[in-house]
């Protein structure tokens, strides 16, 4: 099946989907870099309006096919770039992979070289419903450590994102022989923060739309963050179906923040099948230009103690600098642990008890 798509044609589409969402007015920005990686899944959330960010990985895999009597090896690199465009829930994104295959007949000892973009495509994210968005239902109890910590229903609720985008097949590409030079993908991305620490993100994408070779993907991931927030783990699900190729892969890995800015991380993963089946590794950095700056609201337009409430009376003075300067990760506010908990009870249970009641 033939299918030809212009491409000032598909950006008019683009847009007029993007915009026909009706506009959120809650910031996406965050202290700390909001990576993408280690895995494939893609966070509901923007990154926030100017901020570029880059997140880049390098990879082995090795494949061998029963069927075909193929063995193969692949050296491949990635790229995503990510930029907060317009206002804070809407995101830019280009996402690449480049790779070298070496693939070798194992009955007839042929050896061929593949070389080219397994993925190459740039779309818009847009935010359309946080249930966050109202801080005052979201802060930490100062009493309880299971109620910050325990699961709650309410968590299963998630934040929800559209993308409307494009692949680009550029040339004659051994990975997509007779594929339209343009084919737009499309696809949902939900977010459920299940407890401060456990993150649960899924995606459903539908590709190459129009092409002979139409594509269904998910991807399921679930993320740890440890008491240290510098450090977490993942563990996540990828599903694909499509005449050319079907699998299902499943890969795990760990990400640590070496600052505000900057992540390091690796992935190791395999496939449950055999035609190919799949083992791969790949390491990871990203990286972020915060040039993000909140929009300044007048103050008869602010709500009352949005702004943290009264000022402290030494809240002007310099603060010392440490030793031990933080990363930025640190910062993020888990609520108190079990210990600052059984403080707080104490000092509520000394000050009733001193207390005379008439």
């Amino acid at each position: 099946m033939e299918y030809n798509v212009s491409k000032k044609r598909l950006m008019k589409i683009l847009i007029f989907g993007i915009f026909t969402i009706p506009l959120v007015a809650f910031s996406q920005y965050t202290d700390v870099i909001n990576s993408n990686r280690p895995g494939l899944s893609v966070s509901a959330y923007a990154i926030g309006t100017n901020v570029l960010q880059a997140e880049f990985g390098i990879g082995y895999e090795q494949q061998d096919h029963t069927r075909l009597a193929t063995e193969s090896n692949i050296l491949g690199a990635d790229l995503s770039l990510r930029y907060g465009l317009l206002f804070e829930t809407l995101e830019l994104n280009y996402e690449g992979t480049f790779d070298n295959q070496n693939k070798t007949y194992t009955n007839t000892g042929v050896e061929i070289k593949n070389t080219d973009f397994s993925r190459n495509r740039i779309g818009l994210k847009f935010l359309v419903y946080d249930p966050f968005k109202n801080p005052e239902n979201n802060k930490p109890n100062l009493y309880s450590w299971k109620a910050n910590y325990g699961f709650k229903l309410k968590n299963l609720i998630p934040a929800v994102s559209v993308y409307a985008g494009a692949n680009f097949v550029l040339g004659d590409n051994p990975f997509y022989r007779g594929d339209p030079t343009v084919s737009p993908r499309v696809m949902v991305a939900t977010q459920s923060r299940l407890t401060p620490r456990f993150v649960l993100i899924s995606n459903i994408a539908y590709d190459r739309l129009g092409t002979d070779f139409p594509e269904w993907n998910y991807t399921v991931s679930l993320s740890h963050a440890f008491r240290d927030p510098k450090w977490s783990v993942f563990v996540e699900n990828q599903g694909i179906k499509s005449d050319r190729y079907s699998d299902a892969l499943l890969r795990g890995g760990v990400a640590h923040l070496l600052g505000e800015n900057m992540q390091v991380d690796m992935n190791l993963g395999a496939s449950f099948k055999n035609t190919p089946s799949r083992i791969f590794a790949t390491m990871g950095f990203s990286y972020r230009v915060d040039m993000h700056r909140d929009k300044v609201k007048a103050i008869e337009d602010q709500k009352a103690g949005e702004n943290g409430g009264p000022i402290n009376k030494n809240a002007m003075k310099k603060k010392k600098k440490g030793k031990n300067k933080g990363t930025g990760a640190e910062d993020i506010d888990l609520g108190p642990t079990k210990k600052q908990v059984r403080k707080l009870k104490k000092k509520e249970k000394n000050r009733d008890d001193s207390e005379i009641d008439f």
